[in-house]
């Protein structure tokens, strides 16, 4: 039998239920409810998380007052085997809060601080201190924010790059965010999207090569799994950024190119026949979804070509337009994944990769039968977001069940923290579901983790999921902010150390840019302060000339409940405005083109004539509040 006979260390995670500083030990119980005793030492040094951009907080003056019973903490140490059980010897303790249900990332700003930081980190790589030129952006970028020796910018990560300053300036007001979005998006328009006037429809380059020579085009991909076809999930995602900015300004321009983009999805990735669903890839020169040439990706239907048109764009259409087609959209989107996605064959996950039947595909690459655990999570989220559109008992009950079925299997029960890749079948003998690769944890899961378990609880105020969205956000802000070189990690190991081998060291990939660390910094604040902590929030546009259909601009920050939320105050240019619908969470914007702002007010309040044009500079900020 095989004994561990050696010291090694780990990292535990748990609500302490005893504590003596003075005797130097504690006990605390994990996540997955399992008790642990532990020793401090001489050598032990304790902290407080700290969010990007502040310094370092000592926790060892006041740890009588913290390491208390209740209290939520992490201790990485040695575990000694003497006398036939393991001691452990605490050498970090790390404090999410200085008493119990006082989380740190549940401060108002918390969020909204952290978004501002990893926007101006993105900010100070891209554009090196100069002016913003989207000319110098750069996919692939070090640790520290520095330019890989590549001239490759790929299209949908400067998307969602765009997507992260637009949400920045959605948080915070400040121009830079907006000026960084609407430049990147500009560069999107102009340099990488093709708009085929015959077929009245929009697509998007996969990447732009910059050389000694000049700029060379790519529209088949250059990514390993997508290489040479034109994969759907890159159209998808080139609209993220673009869409997040026409929320602030309403360009009309930007609309046009998303309907033509959908207008691509409908005529060339949508399976027309009784089958439904939209087709993974399709070719460089026909957009044939069908075609030899695209090998294992041949009539393939998958996740991201189904359900990534929700999060990345789509649901920030409908939230921009209150459009009932972009509604239908969501709505086909959301029934198509409670038909086809819930595992057939008993597995908790849900079945990702489809033949062009909705048989499971489960030999295609890597991922053969293998579950992406944030893509349950994320499966989770949205389906509760979707169901404050247009309510569905299937919505409600495939995301219980999976948001009821992941913690114990793909939840680490002792660390904290999300999985990556699973097998979705446990081998005859074995307790756990295997870990496909390795036990790493990637910075995107945990956003699925942390956004799922705070709508659930916002929407159903079940205990549990906020316990689990605690528990994941303090495991996120602990271990994930890089306090030293700025942004996050990509992946920590098990324990929480980051780990800083190849590619998954940089900031910027074809993975990773400002997208997913922003949204979770985005969305966290809103279901947060709105649901469960009951705080209200500033959210800042920018309407151009010409934007938004009879001059209605629709506010609400995400799909939340009807009637949790309410307008509270509206200024404009620093001025109160009170031409809003509360409830209905829209601002009619006014005309300032014939006079000042400050004319225009007096106007009004003298019941003077509305007029129906917007200026350029109009600087709307909506102040939110829990209903």
């Amino acid at each position: 039998m095989n004994q561990i006979n050696w010291p090694f260390s780990d990292t535990i995670a748990g609500y302490i239920t005893a504590a003596d500083v003075d005797k130097g030990t504690f006990s605390l119980k994990t996540p997955g409810g399992t008790e642990f005793s532990g020793k401090l030492t001489s050598a032990t040094f304790g902290e407080f998380v700290r969010n990007l951009g502040e310094s370092y907080k000592d926790a060892m003056g006041p740890l009588k007052e913290t390491l208390v019973p209740g209290n939520y903490m992490f201790a990485y140490g040695v575990f000694y085997p003497e006398g036939g059980d393991f001691n452990f010897e605490a050498k970090h303790l790390v404090f999410p809060g200085n008493k119990p249900e006082n989380f740190c990332f549940e401060k108002q700003d918390w969020w909204i601080e952290q978004a501002r930081r990893v926007a101006d980190f993105y900010i100070a790589a891209q554009f090196e201190g100069g002016a913003i030129d989207f000319n110098k952006y750069r996919t692939n970028l070090y640790l520290d924010g520095d330019k890989l020796p590549s001239g490759i910018q790929e299209i949908d990560t400067i998307s969602r790059t765009v997507y992260g300053f637009a949400s920045a300036y959605l948080l915070t007001g400040e121009d830079r965010f907006l000026e960084a979005a609407e430049k990147g998006t500009q560069y999107l328009r102009e340099k990488c999207c093709k708009r085929d006037k015959g077929d009245d429809i929009v697509y998007w380059l996969h990447a732009l090569e910059v050389t000694d020579g000049g700029v060379k085009e790519h529209l088949g991909s250059l990514f390993g799994d997508d290489w040479a076809a034109v994969p759907c999930y890159e159209q998808i995602y080139a609209l993220a950024g673009p869409i997040q900015t026409y929320r602030i300004t309403g360009d009309p321009g930007i609309l046009s190119d998303a309907e033509k983009t959908i207008a691509l999805f409908n005529k060339h990735y949508f399976d027309a026949s009784e089958k439904g669903g939209y087709y993974s890839h399709v070719t460089t020169d026909t957009f044939d979804p069908k075609a030899d040439s695209l090998a294992h990706n041949q009539a393939r239907k998958n996740w991201n070509s189904v359900g990534d048109h929700a999060p990345a764009y789509l649901i920030n259409l409908w939230l921009a337009t209150g459009r009932d087609d972009f509604a239908d959209f969501l709505e086909y989107t959301f029934d198509t994944i409670e038909e086809h996605f819930p595992a057939k064959d008993g597995s908790p996950f849900v079945q990702e990769k489809f033949f062009d039947d909705w048989s499971a595909d489960q030999v295609w690459g890597w991922q053969q039968d293998r579950a992406v655990a944030g893509h349950d999570l994320k499966i989770a989220w949205n389906l509760m977001r979707m169901n404050s559109l247009r309510p569905k008992d299937k919505y409600t009950a495939l995301a219980t069940k999976l948001a009821d079925a992941m913690p114990p299997i793909s939840m680490d029960q002792q660390r904290g923290g999300w999985y990556d890749v699973m097998e979705r079948q446990k081998a005859e003998g074995e307790e756990f579901h295997r870990l496909a690769f390795h036990d790493r944890k990637a910075w995107w899961q945990q956003e699925q983790g942390i956004l799922a378990y705070l709508i659930l609880n916002g929407c159903t105020k079940k205990d549990e999921y906020l316990k689990l969205a605690r528990e994941s956000s303090a495991f996120y802000n602990a271990w994930f902010l890089d306090t030293d070189s700025g942004a996050v990690y990509f992946n920590v190991l098990a324990n929480g150390l980051p780990y800083l081998l190849g590619n998954e060291r940089d900031k910027g990939s074809h993975s990773m840019g400002a997208y997913h660390s922003i949204e979770l910094c985005y969305l966290a604040s809103v279901y947060t302060n709105l649901l469960i902590t009951k705080q209200p929030m500033d959210f800042h546009f920018k309407p151009k000339p010409g934007a938004f259909k009879d001059n209605i601009l629709r506010v609400s920050p995400d799909i939340l409940p009807p009637g949790s939320i309410k307008i509270e105050s509206v200024t404009i240019n620093g001025e109160p405005y009170d031409d809003f619908d509360a409830e209905a969470l829209t601002v009619k914007l006014p005309d300032s083109n014939a006079m000042s702002h400050q004319q225009m007010l007096e106007r009004r309040r003298a019941g003077g004539v509305r007029m129906h044009h917007i200026s350029d500079d109009m600087k709307v900020k909506v102040r939110i509040a829990p209903a």
